[in-house]
């Protein structure tokens, strides 16, 4: 991590010295010994830090200099230097906008964690400041699916290659990622785009209903069958029906559903006739299917059917920066719809949310926003509006290297943890792991069941 560092002192050994142990860190250190001089090489170039010591001899101080710099870069942080006991000084600059204080005699070791501190934050207000550039700029395609990592960009465009093809799509990923919005993104940059757009859910439909609902039924096929009713299959016509959890379909409504994505033809319940249908079918699922076609629980032939085109929403966690332009997103909507004056976020808070590893993916980010929001009591989001359970999350980390024999992990029980860790990152996708970790899902299946014995 370089920055960018103006040392300021009166004192040239204190600055030089300061400029040599922030240089061993990989800094790029300019330094002066007054106010004036600052405040000129401010106006030259830009830093990403301003160190400064309280007392600066003649002229302006340390604190005035902190005040005027605050107020004219909001955006760099000021760390100021005072003597020890001195706290009243300390209050006074943090009063006035320092960053943070470091007392008199100065420690080197903790001045060098004090800037690279100062440096990640003035580097994720500069990122926030991007991504609600970002934000506003998406405004104008309320369609998109914001997002800016690699990850989801792969996903981006495989929707653009799709814009030309009526081929069955699978959509896969944890519940939460936007599978229906990946869906509703591909059905809008189609061919059939001005056609109708019908989701539902099939793990939402009572299994005795879902036929009925997605084939239609005629008037006395069933109790309560009043009147003819088209499905859903008929309603999407010329558009896009989405399935949504079609892992959840019961097993002896899928050789139904297969004939008609393969003939284009339906029966309602209670007819003898046909009915064709011109629809296109994307389905989604937060179900390993590759597995549950081993195990019996999904066709294959139907598996194989809807799998033509399969896209991967990945999770939140795998999305880099993208959870804070989704949180400045969230909270841009819940502001404006809620009339409340807050802009975004501060700094500590955002990186609690980049910390956290969100089981819950984006509606999990939406919900915190919205919290976050409702009980903001500034123009910004600070740590303490956010969830307790992010506020006090801690991310755990297999440690591969260590000195002490004791502390070392036979090669088995290694493995078995990374397993594990591979397995918790995909979801429990154990087709997906297998392909992580390099091995069939027959290998994969053999050293789960040998975790599982050991526990």
């Amino acid at each position: 991590m370089s920055a960018a560092v103006l040392v300021v002192d009166d004192d040239r050994n204190m600055c030089e010295m300061v400029a040599a142990t922030l240089r061993r860190r990989g800094h790029d250190v300019s330094w002066c010994n007054g106010a004036q001089e600052a405040l000129q090489l401010l106006q030259e170039r830009d830093f990403d830090v301003m160190l400064s010591d309280i007392r600066l001899g003649r002229g302006m101080s340390g604190l005035e200099l902190c005040e005027q710099v605050v107020t004219n870069r909001p955006d760099l942080p000021v760390i100021v230097i005072t003597a020890f006991g001195s706290m009243e000084t300390a209050v006074a600059a943090i009063r006035v906008g320092a960053y943070d204080f470091i007392n008199k005699p100065v420690d080197l070791q903790a001045l060098g964690i004090a800037v690279d501190r100062a440096v990640r934050h003035h580097e994720l207000n500069d990122e926030l400041r991007r991504l609600r550039r970002v934000v506003e700029e998406s405004r104008a395609r309320p369609t998109d699916m914001l997002g800016n990592s690699a990850a989801i960009r792969r996903v981006l465009e495989m929707v653009e290659r799709l814009r030309e093809s009526e081929a069955t799509v699978l959509v896969t990923g944890e519940s939460g990622t936007g599978k229906e919005l990946a869906s509703r993104a591909i059905h809008a940059s189609s061919a059939r785009a001005e056609g109708p757009f019908v989701p539902i859910n099939c793990a939402a439909v009572p299994a005795n209903l879902l036929e009925s609902e997605l084939f239609g039924h005629l008037r006395g096929a069933f109790t309560d069958a009043r009147r003819d009713r088209d499905g859903l299959l008929q309603q999407a016509s010329g558009g896009t029906l989405f399935l949504d959890e079609i892992g959840e379909m019961p097993l002896e409504m899928q050789p139904k559903m297969l004939r008609a994505l393969d003939e284009g033809m339906i029966r309602p319940v209670g007819s003898d006739e046909q009915v064709p249908v011109d629809v296109r079918v994307i389905a989604a699922t937060n179900r390993d299917l590759e597995s549950d076609v081993e195990e019996g629980r999904f066709r294959e032939d139907l598996f194989y059917r809807i799998n033509v085109v399969p896209i991967h929403i990945p999770p939140l966690r795998a999305r880099g920066n993208d959870i804070l332009l989704l949180a400045q997103h969230f909270v841009d909507q819940v502001s404006a719809s809620n009339r409340k004056a807050v802009t975004g976020l501060l700094g500590p808070a955002a990186q609690r949310l980049l910390d956290y590893d969100w089981p819950g993916n984006v509606r999990e980010l939406q919900n915190c926003v919205e919290r976050a929001v409702a009980l903001a009591r500034f123009d910004q989001i600070t740590v303490e509006d956010l969830p307790q359970k992010i506020r006090d999350y801690s991310s755990s980390r297999m440690v591969l290297l260590g000195d002490n024999p004791e502390d070392l992990l036979p090669l088995a029980e290694l493995e078995l943890r990374y397993i594990q860790r591979v397995l918790r990152a995909v979801g429990g996708n154990k087709t997906q792991a297998a392909k992580v970790l390099g091995l069939d899902r027959r290998t994969l299946y053999r050293k789960l069941e040998r975790l599982e014995r050991r526990e």
